[in-house]
């Protein structure tokens, strides 16, 4: 199933989001299509479990063996895990961290990469698509060390890779959350994952002063649910801001050898 995002008749952004079993002892995920003017790119394609389901959902929309590029956030196995099938089945390129790019080719067979692979700096940088830019948006060790996230210029929407994901069940990805209050309910299904998988309040807090200064009309993470509107964006980035997590939380007690 598809959800989409935004549409104005010339550029179209998708969320697939049930392509994970539930029944499958796999962490849930969603994958993004981002279309503008004939030329299509794909956000965090995910792994094998995934890559059929994906391609047959996104054909209603765009042809897949036309995408354009393949962006990801980092290097996990649920991010680009399935790359040497879209490297042999689509021409793309993939932009992935400078960090990660000799890295992600042991995903594939032979030489499919060669000449396919857009390093981005640590900076970030601007990728063309159709007549629309997407800026890669520097999120390091937010949790990994080359992270990047994906704002779409038009849409107003930053694709936020692991931050903000939450674990929910499949029929609860499709329902935005669009109010403060909801957001507050939502916190407990965040917590646990943030304060393991984010490294610092440090990185968080730099990472949320530069958010709040981009004009976003939505946030969506790679896993649960979606935030929808200036507020909730907000709310989160002054959670996120205040919330005390990775190496924060590490002592003695979690560098011990076991009995």
């Amino acid at each position: 199933m598809s959800i989409e995002l935004f549409n104005d008749g010339h550029h179209v952004c998708m969320m697939f989001h049930d392509l994970v079993d539930d029944a499958a002892d796999a962490v849930q995920a969603n994958q993004f299509l981002i279309v503008s003017n004939g030329e299509g790119a794909l956000i965090d394609p995910s792994g094998n479990m995934t890559y059929n389901g994906l391609v047959v959902g996104m054909s209603q929309y765009f042809p897949y063996k036309r995408l354009k590029y393949l962006l990801a956030s980092h290097q996990d196995p649920d991010i680009v895990g399935s790359l040497n099938r879209w490297m042999m089945s689509t021409d793309a390129s993939l932009c992935v961290s400078g960090l990660w790019s000799r890295f992600v080719p042991h995903f594939c067979t032979g030489d499919r990469t060669a000449g396919r692979i857009i390093s981005i700096p640590d900076q970030g940088m601007s990728i063309q698509l159709g007549q629309d830019r997407i800026i890669a948006v520097p999120a390091h060790f937010l949790h990994a060390e080359g992270n990047f996230q994906f704002y779409d210029v038009r849409s107003k929407i930053l694709f936020s890779g692991d931050m903000g994901a939450s674990i929910v069940p499949h029929d609860r990805v499709v329902q935005p959350i669009t109010t403060v209050e909801e957001f507050r309910q939502h916190v407990s299904l965040m917590q646990g994952f943030h304060q393991r998988y984010m490294v610092s309040n440090k990185v968080c807090r730099l990472w949320a002063d530069m958010v709040r200064d981009m004009d976003i009309d939505a946030m969506v993470p790679q896993h649960g649910r979606w935030f929808k509107g200036r507020a909730v964006v907000h709310a989160f980035l002054d959670w996120i801001a205040a919330l005390h997590c990775g190496i924060d939380r590490m002592g003695p007690t979690d560098y011990r050898l076991p009995a």
